[in-house]
């Protein structure tokens, strides 16, 4: 029960860190031809983004349950 609705929340909050990072034009800011470090460090940035949003609302709907 657990890991599964931690799976649900990264299906839903992946695609949507990857929407709001892709407003970001971070090719400008690094040198060029750099293209590959660029898609690295936006997939990792995209990953790190959604996996500290799933840690936190797993952490507060499981404590508010347990409040209540």
């Amino acid at each position: 029960m657990n890991m599964t609705i931690k799976t649900i929340l990264y299906i839903i909050v992946v695609p949507l860190s990857i929407f709001a990072l892709d407003s970001l034009n971070l090719n400008n800011k690094f040198k060029k031809n750099h293209e590959f470090q660029v898609k690295l460090l936006y997939l990792m940035t995209c990953l790190g983004l959604s996996y500290l949003v799933v840690n936190f609302f797993y952490d507060f709907f499981v404590n508010s349950a347990i409040i209540v």
